[in-house]
């Protein structure tokens, strides 16, 4: 008989791609990190009878796991823990999850989500090997594919591990290579209050890439430099080349398409606003934009330039 646990709770991250969105799905290097106080949560609760529930507050939503769509992400997560832990069927339980991270705005809400309603169910059943940051890590991916149709794999690692990642996806394998950060990195994240679908992004580049491979293949060529060169100035504490190739990636991003009027809008006021550099952070074409800044009071002041801008929840993350 499996000895559950009355109740499980599990947490994980936000993240913030640094470097390398969109080439890292072309087998290009990418950096992230994650934003440990913006989180999601999830708790399993015993239940007597043999139903399972997903419980989404911030959704208004109660559902019996079985009424749920094989393509609802956290019926999958849910699914993906009950085969990896060869149940016949899944447990009495209520599986309350709640997200502080912005969705559809390239934090990772839906693999964070994916992440603590794994983890935490894992815990529920006794399963130390499904907790694992690499099962967990694993399953997660699964999830993504729902949302991202393609996903590169860097969104599962991060939230999963909660460390910055360099991240190079491959075959059979991807390079997944934490690194150490020689001074601190201190990032203002805003949030062009403008929905993008991650899945819709990938496609479009996917689609104009089919198109134009060479050109394409030259724009990820160079943002994959970019986040080589970068990883070095992150491990030499050269916080001002840091800045100095976030421009530079936001320029290619550009021409990438992948930007939007509201993100090259809020990198020029940040960049004005004296950020040591800017650029837009995840799929694009709306969501969030990152500016370096070392101080407290340059922080201030391009906070208070992108508030001024129309940036929405501003909040401030130090990658150490």
């Amino acid at each position: 008989m499996i000895n559950f646990n009355p109740v499980s709770e599990a947490s994980a991250p936000g993240k913030i791609i640094l470097f390398g969105e969109h080439a890292v799905v072309y087998g290009r290097p990418a950096i992230a990190a994650p934003v440990s106080q913006i989180r999601a949560t999830a708790s399993v609760t015993y239940s007597s009878s043999n139903l399972c529930f997903l419980v989404a507050p911030d959704l208004g939503r109660l559902d019996r796991l079985e009424d749920l769509p094989e393509d609802n992400p956290f019926a999958r997560a849910v699914w993906l823990v009950v085969e990896a832990a060869n149940l016949w069927q899944p447990p009495g339980v209520t599986i309350r999850f709640h997200s502080q991270i912005p969705i559809a705005s390239g934090m990772g809400s839906g693999a964070a989500i994916a992440a603590a309603i794994i983890r935490a169910l894992a815990k529920h059943l006794n399963r130390p090997e499904l907790q694992t940051n690499e099962m967990v890590s694993a399953l997660t991916y699964e999830v993504e594919k729902i949302h991202h149709g393609t996903p590169s794999g860097i969104d599962n690692t991060v939230v999963a591990y909660e460390q910055p990642i360099y991240f190079v996806r491959q075959s059979p394998q991807n390079q997944i290579e934490p690194f150490k950060v020689a001074a601190p990195l201190r990032f203002v994240v805003a949030d062009t209050g403008v929905r993008s679908s991650t899945k819709f992004a990938v496609g479009d580049v996917r689609r104009q890439y089919n198109k134009q491979p060479a050109k394409f293949a030259k724009i990820f060529d160079e943002c994959g430099r970019i986040a080589q060169t970068a990883r070095q100035a992150i491990e030499a504490g050269d916080v001002s080349k840091v800045g100095q190739l976030m421009t530079e990636n936001h320029t290619w991003l550009q021409k990438m398409t992948v930007s939007s009027p509201e993100l090259d809008k809020l990198v020029e006021v940040a960049l004005q606003a004296g950020a040591l550099g800017a650029k837009l952070s995840g799929a694009g074409r709306g969501g969030n934009m990152l500016a370096l800044v070392t101080d407290d009071a340059m922080e201030a002041k391009v906070r208070t330039a992108l508030q001024n801008a129309g940036a929405i929840n501003i909040l401030t993350t130090t990658l150490n």
